[in-house]
């Protein structure tokens, strides 16, 4: 099968560069190693921008079925938009007007991931726990049932961007403050869950896989939250990843169980990540699901799926086969390329979640 990887390396192809630019993108070797993950199952790759030449580009790569019109080929989605708000929606939109199949959320599923405050009102309506939160802009009220310490972060990023723990009403409008010039948007102030900290990934749709659940154990460490120079690999006190996380069986069925329930109520697709909070009588509470679960060497999603005994490149083509049968209904594989290994671990792991 032709498969594009569409990621963005370059931020010049607009045409106009207008409003905050996105602070995320693939390095290229994770982007090298998934189209050699993908070339290694037998599947025409090509490697493409997310940008205005997007879609001249597939059409010229996979041109539709000459007799019914139908695709002929497969976006592998690792592009997280070049500007602007819901910018992870942007390529999954363009897509779409296209006709052009693809992996992961589309954009209504991304959209919800990058807005925490309608992120929270469907998981609340959905029965999942979540800090009790509050949406501040400059000289908003502190709302009095929320109590310090309190996380603030911008309402529309990832990646723990612009995140600050605060303990007093002070530091708290100088948070907000800074979110709102730095960010442009307004800040989500939510209560700070003290205890630990897991993630837990999913991979699928009407059947939903749980991968094993990953704890960032902080051990002494004195800001007992991920940072964002935790998530790239930019201090030297990174908390360590403990896979699978030393939970008892009831809670770790506990954790699977809401992220399950998140990434439906969020409305993603095909895989994600959902991090959790648990307090220090033993309660999970959902803090965001993450839409673009990272595929880079060092990130617990690919860390879990290894732990329930995919290799990088079966995970890769585990995420195309799976956008594969939610489109054509079956697998979808080349001619001629070897049958795809049974995935014996996956009871095991799975919740078993029907749609």
């Amino acid at each position: 099968m032709k498969v594009a990887v569409v990621h963005n390396s370059a931020r010049e192809g607009v045409i106009c560069q207008f409003r905050k630019p996105s602070p995320e993108r693939y390095g290229k070797r994770t982007i090298r190693r998934v189209a050699k993950s993908l070339r290694t199952e037998g599947h025409t790759v090509a490697l493409l921008e997310g940008d205005k030449s997007l879609l001249t580009e597939l059409e010229r790569f996979m041109p539709p079925d000459p007799v019914t019109g139908a695709p002929t080929g497969l976006v592998l989605n690792l592009a997280y938009g070049i500007q602007g708000e819901s910018r992870y929606t942007h390529v999954p939109a363009m897509l779409e007007l296209a006709g052009i199949p693809y992996t992961g959320s589309a954009p209504l599923g991304h959209a919800v991931a990058l807005d925490k405050a309608v992120a929270k009102t469907l998981m609340i309506g959905a029965g999942v726990p979540t800090p009790r939160y509050a949406m501040m802009e400059r000289r908003d009220p502190l709302d009095p049932e929320l109590r310090f310490p309190l996380v603030v972060k911008p309402r529309h990023e990832s990646t723990s961007y612009g995140l600050e723990l605060v303990h007093t009403g002070e530091q708290l409008r100088a948070a907000v403050d800074g979110v709102v010039a730095r960010f442009e948007q307004a800040a989500l102030v939510e209560e700070y869950i003290e205890g630990r900290e897991v993630c837990v990934g999913v991979l699928g749709n009407e059947l939903l896989e749980v991968l094993p659940t990953v704890e960032l154990s902080f051990c002494d460490r004195a800001l007992r939250l991920v940072t964002y120079g935790d998530k790239y690999h930019r201090r030297p006190d990174e908390p360590e990843k403990l896979c699978p996380a030393p939970l008892t069986p009831r809670l770790a069925q506990w954790v699977k169980q809401l992220a399950c329930a998140t990434f439906r109520a969020c409305q993603a697709r095909d895989y994600g990540r959902v991090d959790i909070r648990i307090d220090r009588s033993g309660h999970p509470y959902v803090l965001e699901l993450n839409s673009m679960a990272s595929l880079g060497a060092g990130g617990s999603f690919v860390g879990a799926a290894e732990a329930a005994g995919y290799s990088f490149e079966r995970l890769v083509n585990r995420i195309v086969e799976i956008a594969s049968e939610r489109y054509f209904g079956s697998r979808h594989r080349n001619a001629g390329s070897p049958a795809l290994p049974a995935e014996a671990h996956a009871s095991s792991h799975a919740a078993g979640v029907a749609g």
